[in-house]
């Protein structure tokens, strides 16, 4: 059976990183790929080489690798080049067909790389749209999503919620002026999508003695945000982003966006349309990593990384492992 190969050595990283600065090419992440077989032993894609890559935060990290060691497992020839720097990296990479496959967000599609500003709240008609753009305009498919939904929400402390009695942001519109006290960082505030918008929405006028007083809203570096709404000051609520790993660390709750105000990130699997046709084995393979993937599970393996300091290649591996898809070798 192949193997998946190892993430590029040191040698290779110094001429890799030279052309980074000069505009094109990617970086892999540290660690490399644990090996696995599929249960049965199959391996319906031996003779595929296959280039694997993701943006370099944790979570793009460790759904990479979970696709990384998976595609291996089923033997192919994979090249990990997952943990590209910057954002737009990955994206260009892909686009001139250097990499073959990596996980995207539906809002990200629509949003910043085909500048729609129609707000979408169903996940499947985002994804329908953004998958029917992409395929048109650049080739690429977008496989079904998961159901995990990376995007903007709004938390609390479970003895801030209980003591409140909310569950939605519908109850925080409900409470007293001198309740509603928000921590949220700059760059939230200030978006077309982000927090004014939001009040909008949920009938909470901003500025003003009954709506949100502006000293009740408190500007943050995001990472200090989840710490802040733990101890419940300065604020009761703060803004998270719905996956992230410290959410079940701090044992925050996530208020229900009961209006549905804020766009789908739903993960979805984005694979050049020249790869798939020639291993079109490879979307039913994806499919039950999808269909076992969600918010839980992504707030958990992301929180064994950020928080337990475990590598994501092994974390992935693990994952694999315990959701039946991947025997260890």
């Amino acid at each position: 059976m192949r193997r998946a190969r190892r993430s590029l050595p040191a040698a290779i990283l110094a001429v890799t990183l030279t052309v980074v600065v000069a505009g094109c090419g990617l970086i892999s992440s540290s660690g490399n790929l644990r090996n696995g077989t599929l249960p049965g032993g199959d391996t319906p894609l031996a003779g595929a080489d296959i280039t694997v890559t993701s943006k370099a935060f944790t979570e793009q990290v460790v759904l990479g690798k979970i696709t990384a060691t998976y595609l291996a497992a089923a033997g192919a020839d994979v090249t990990d080049m997952t943990g590209a720097p910057g954002a737009a990296s990955s994206r260009q990479a892909q686009l001139r067909g250097e990499t073959d496959v990596q996980w995207e967000y539906t809002g990200t599609g629509w949003v910043v790389y085909h500048e729609r500003t129609e707000s979408l709240s169903d996940p499947h008609e985002l994804w329908t749209r953004v998958h029917d753009i992409e395929l048109a305009d650049n080739n690429l498919v977008w496989l079904p999503p998961s159901t995990l939904n990376n995007t903007y929400a709004f938390a609390a402390s479970q003895g801030t919620a209980q003591r409140l009695g909310v569950s939605s942001l519908s109850d925080v519109a409900k409470l007293p002026v001198a309740e509603r006290t928000f921590c949220i960082d700059d760059e939230f505030f200030s978006r077309s999508d982000g927090f004014l918008p939001m009040l909008k929405a949920y009938g909470i006028p901003f500025d003003t003695a009954n709506g949100i007083p502006q000293g009740n809203v408190t500007r943050m570096d995001s990472g200090v945000i989840y710490t802040s709404t733990e101890a419940g000051k300065p604020c009761n609520f703060g803004m998270v982003f719905s996956t992230d790993g410290r959410i079940p660390n701090l044992n925050l709750k996530v208020l229900d966006d009961d209006r549905k105000y804020f766009l789908p990130y739903s993960g979805s699997v984005v694979i050049r349309k020249s790869v798939l046709d020639e291993h079109p084995a490879i979307e039913k393979l994806m499919a039950p990593i999808s269909s076992k993937l969600n918010d839980d599970v992504m707030r958990e393996l992301n929180g064994r990384v950020d928080i337990d300091g475990e590598d994501p290649a092994d974390v992935a591996f693990d994952w694999l492992v315990e959701a039946g898809l991947v025997e260890p070798t």
